[in-house]
């Protein structure tokens, strides 16, 4: 990728087209299209094909698409899936027609089938069933990785598809009821610290295994993909710790400073029981995270501090 190169990030106000672009300027790349508020309607076709005959991006992140945690998932399953799959039909379609030099889609854990072997490998994809509480959105991020193949044997077009564990960082959704576990637990024990709430309520047993990848290292990694990868199944970006979501819980109350107790309702949802992504050939290539569990955390809160948090104490208080 010259420094010179024409680079458009789809879903620049994602946490992971944030991160892409901060990263990305930071190793000085200055043509950036489509940044926010430039970025086009990608769930219309027409203001899609428009801004890429416009724009001519020759390097294409593919970031967007709505997403959310078990809630959002169970509440809103078509909305996700529609959103997902507009999307990555009109990018993909408009890239390949404009003659892009390479697009890398983002996919998600979630595609994997519920029982997969464990650490996940893509071989397993579309080998079982999924899992129900997210299988609309799984769907919609298989169809995209299955339609950037296509293209590539049909066309030639030098398209990739990743694969990156649970991501969380700045600018998440710290919505309790649609945010992943991570905002929306540290949203909930931040408010529930300032109420001097004696405890806190967790969904599921605890005890279901995550792989967390700090967002400024998922956008490290995908810019080491565009450059090294170029193979035609997907490539799992991971590598970071494996975590159950009772010791998350306990990290996260530590970095809040919430002291009260953490109690598990396992009549909700877990979700799979275990999502470990094997990294072994993004390890081989040279990639490895650089962010500890604990400082993705601390940096995460922090953000949360200083641009989520608008209510004070007094206001918190008197809606108790």
């Amino acid at each position: 990728m010259d420094l010179n190169a024409s680079i458009f990030v789809a879903g620049g106000t994602t946490p992971i087209g944030r991160a892409l672009l901060a990263r990305l300027r930071a190793d000085g790349y200055r043509r950036l299209v489509g940044v926010p508020p430039g970025e086009p309607d990608l769930i219309d076709a027409g203001r899609v094909a428009a801004f890429f005959a416009w724009a001519r991006p020759q390097y294409v992140f593919l970031a967007a698409g709505k997403s959310g945690g078990i809630g959002a998932n169970q509440s809103r399953p078509a909305d996700l899936m529609l959103d997902n799959l507009l999307v990555a039909a009109h990018v993909i379609a408009e890239a390949n027609r404009s003659g892009v030099a390479k697009l890398l889609y983002l996919a998600s854990s979630c595609s994997y089938p519920r029982l997969a072997p464990q650490p996940m490998r893509p071989e397993s994809l579309l080998t079982g069933p999924l899992e129900p509480t997210n299988d609309a959105y799984a769907v919609a991020k298989l169809a995209g990785w299955k339609l950037c193949q296509a293209y590539r044997r049909q066309c030639g077009a030098p398209f990739i598809t990743v694969i990156p564990a649970n991501s969380f960082g700045p600018f998440d959704d710290f919505s309790p009821e649609s945010g992943h576990v991570i905002p929306a637990l540290m949203r909930r024990m931040h408010e529930a610290k300032l109420r001097n709430d004696e405890s806190v309520t967790v969904w599921g047993s605890g005890r279901t295994m995550r792989e967390f990848l700090y967002v400024r290292d998922l956008a490290d990694a995908c810019l080491f993909a565009m450059r090294r990868y170029d193979g035609d199944e997907p490539i799992n970006l991971g590598g970071g710790s494996e975590i159950s979501i009772r010791e998350t819980a306990r990290f996260i109350a530590e970095v809040v400073g919430y002291p009260g107790r953490i109690v598990f309702d396992p009549n909700r949802p877990d979700g799979m029981p275990r999502k470990a992504l094997d990294a072994t050939e993004i390890s081989r290539l040279g990639w490895r995270p650089s962010t500890s569990f604990r400082t993705a955390l601390e940096e995460t809160y922090a953000w949360f501090c200083t641009h989520e948090v608008t209510e004070d104490l007094h206001h918190v208080r008197a809606a108790v």
